[in-house]
């Protein structure tokens, strides 16, 4: 049984597809964006975040221009300026301004429910913003829907599971394979996945459902490790794993950021995404509280709980900021 969450997708249609020719038509394994604004959005940005973790993945790539570097020189790989969003009539986000240098890694860290995972969806077009300007490598991407963002560049893996559960390791990874580089390219992408994460190759006949919660991140990172967009975006990666997971997750980041690809790396594991992150975004309530070298983060997030204790006091009352979970 498919665990909730995943997408419903017969598993013999997608294994179908492995032996067609590309069918050159728009988003075909990118399943629906989610609908922004409906009063429901929380629901379904987070239900199409599982389809873009898998479906935007597998995109990135098609129709061509999706290599790390390629956009102009010297522009950041995202530029995110006074965005604003919301889910229905609740504001999630409110003028969030911040960068990801070209190449660069950039932890966005907070508390539950300070929109880390609302900017993530945001940025990667499954939910639309209300104001602002979005750019990837220069190109405005504001308003796009979520496959031609991942064409442009962009992947997201999302919180939580972001593959086929009734696909094997394998059928996943063709999947990814053939529709970035083609049929092709499936062999020796096959063989440098199965290099970076030989726990991979030790499951390959294993349906990804199946799997552990950290096999299933290394899973969805080895789609991108072997075919690098311009920016990845990796959402709450390693909630929920073991330590040793944990560390297998973060030396994928590792590569995938030798390779070029930059990195917005939504964590709650603040000292450990600070490892590796050169800048830093902490959100409070929806808002940036700081922006700017890494080395600053841990003073900006103990400024905002102490702020935060100040505002609970008795005294001031009970709070409410009209913010939707993010």
């Amino acid at each position: 049984m498919t665990p909730p969450g995943e997408p419903v997708i017969g598993a013999a249609d997608l294994v179908d597809q492995l032996g067609r020719p590309p069918s050159g038509g728009d988003g075909d394994a990118t399943g629906t964006p989610a609908n922004p604004g409906s009063a429901d959005g929380a629901g379904d940005a987070g239900g199409a975040g599982d389809v873009a973790g898998a479906g935007a993945e597998t995109s990135a790539g098609v129709g061509g221009g999706t290599r790390p570097g390629s956009g102009p020189h010297g522009s950041p790989a995202l530029e995110v300026e006074h965005v604003s969003a919301s889910y229905g009539p609740y504001r999630a986000l409110f003028d969030v301004t911040f960068t990801v240098p070209e190449s660069g890694v950039t932890a966005l860290i907070g508390s539950n429910g300070a929109g880390k995972s609302t900017v993530a969806r945001v940025v990667t077009g499954l939910l639309a913003s209300t104001t602002g300007v979005i750019r990837l490598s220069g190109q405005d991407i504001t308003g796009l829907s979520a496959y031609k963002i991942a064409r442009a560049g962009s992947a997201h893996v999302p919180e939580g599971r972001g593959v086929f559960a009734n696909l094997t390791v394998e059928e996943n990874l063709k999947l990814a394979f053939r529709q970035r580089g083609g049929r092709h390219s499936v062999a020796g992408s096959l063989a440098k996945a199965y290099a970076a994460f030989p726990v991979l190759g030790e499951r390959r006949r294993q349906h990804g459902g199946t799997l552990s919660g950290g096999e299933q991140r290394i899973l969805s990172l080895a789609k991108v490790l072997v075919e690098p967009p311009r920016l990845l975006v990796a959402d709450e990666i390693s909630l929920g794993l073991a330590p040793v997971m944990i560390d297998a997750v973060y030396d994928g980041l590792r590569q995938i950021n030798d390779a070029g690809t930059a990195l917005l790396i939504v964590e709650q594991q603040v000292d450990r995404v600070l490892e590796i992150a050169r800048t830093a975004v902490v959100l409070e309530h929806g808002s940036v509280a700081y922006s700017g070298e890494a080395d600053g983060a841990l003073a900006a997030v103990e400024h905002v709980l102490a702020s935060r204790g100040e505002r609970s006091r008795p005294a001031d009352g009970p709070q409410h900021n009209g913010s939707a979970p993010g």
